[in-house]
């Protein structure tokens, strides 16, 4: 097992694998039920929150290079065993390394409602307020989620650094849920000056001879 963790390079566990890793890192057992619901209850404020099967995968992947073990609990008659994970002394080692010294990716902005405003001399302008109002409700809903993430893990001593994300994530959501609102201005600022412009151009050629 040694040889073979030696063989995984530490540097080349892809994203999905550090994240549930860095999920094990906080001491307890968990199942991949558990780790799903960890990883809604955090990561996908500011990352993303993996699949079943990709964290099915990674823990296979974890368990091959030495990272993390598992075992079987036994549960209520007829009900299948429950397989539940913990990370290794050395997967501690190994996501504490990652953790203090990995190069740190610049965030990579995917802004489907920027995209579609970009494209906004191909829309009516009733679309493009359409965009931005259900962004604008998006970013309310993820505010409040972080909001109440946040408050269930108050007093949380192991949660202390992921609460703090959730605060990110509430200021982050507000900030975009304004950030729309201003271009719904911007919208009909822009809708205003072309109408202006429109109407001065007949008006001038209603003075030509």
């Amino acid at each position: 097992m040694r040889r073979v963790a030696d063989e995984t390079n530490r540097r080349t566990l892809p994203a999905t694998g550090w994240a549930v890793l860095g999920l094990l890192s906080f001491g307890e057992e968990l199942s991949g039920y558990d780790l799903k619901k960890w990883a809604d209850l955090s990561l996908r404020f500011f990352y993303w929150s993996p699949s079943f099967s990709q964290i099915y995968s990674e823990l296979k992947r974890l368990e091959t290079a030495g990272y993390a073990s598992s075992r079987l609990v036994a549960q209520e008659t007829g009900t299948r065993d429950k397989r539940v994970y913990r990370i290794t002394g050395e997967g501690m080692a190994a996501v504490r390394e990652w953790a203090r010294a990995a190069p740190v990716d610049p965030p990579v902005l995917k802004h489907g409602p920027m995209l579609r405003l970009w494209l906004g001399h191909l829309l009516e302008p009733e679309q493009m307020r359409e965009v931005l109002v259900r962004h604008q409700e998006f970013a309310e809903d993820m505010r409040l989620r972080a909001v109440a993430d946040a408050e269930s893990v108050q007093g949380e001593a192991a949660w202390a650094y992921p609460a703090l994300t959730l605060k990110w994530a509430e200021r982050h959501y507000a900030s975009e849920r304004d950030l729309a609102a201003a271009m719904l201005e911007d919208i009909e600022a822009l809708a205003a000056a072309a109408s202006s412009a429109a109407a001065a151009e007949q008006g001038e050629q209603g003075e030509r001879p």
